[in-house]
């Protein structure tokens, strides 16, 4: 089994929406990780060039775990984004489960962006007032 990669690849919802497949799905997925067939054979582990050419022109399905181990690979959720959209999800309103530490530091951007939002409205009074 493939270790997660630490960088994640963000995926335009709509390029997966315009994937005609599921194995489409999956190569957009290795494409967009910069990933070649030979490479990604080597990243998930377990599987050869023809399996994943099998994969990629649906002539063969794909388990789960080889799934998972294929995204968590590649750094994207593109094939399972693609079964979403197909399940009729709409993939603009998604989004992961955040860790306690990403809550938390989305919440002070959140604020900071607040106070320099007021922060700049304070200048431009001030400014204004020093120009009068």
């Amino acid at each position: 089994m493939s270790q997660k990669t630490l960088i994640t690849i963000d995926i335009d919802h709509r390029e997966v929406s315009r994937q005609k497949s599921l194995g489409a799905a999956i190569n957009l997925c290795a494409t967009a990780a910069g990933f070649e067939a030979k490479e990604v054979c080597h990243a998930v582990g377990g599987i050869d060039k023809a399996q994943y050419s099998r994969w990629i022109s649906n002539q063969e399905g794909i388990k789960w775990e080889k799934l998972v181990s294929l995204m968590d690979a590649c750094g994207n959720d593109a094939p399972l984004l693609w079964m979403l959209h197909q399940c009729g999800y709409d993939l603009a309103s998604l989004r992961k489960t955040e860790s306690e530490t990403e809550r938390a530091l989305r919440t002070e951007r959140e604020a900071r962006m607040k106070v320099e939002q007021e922060n700049a409205i304070l200048r431009g009074v001030l400014m204004g007032k020093a120009a009068a």
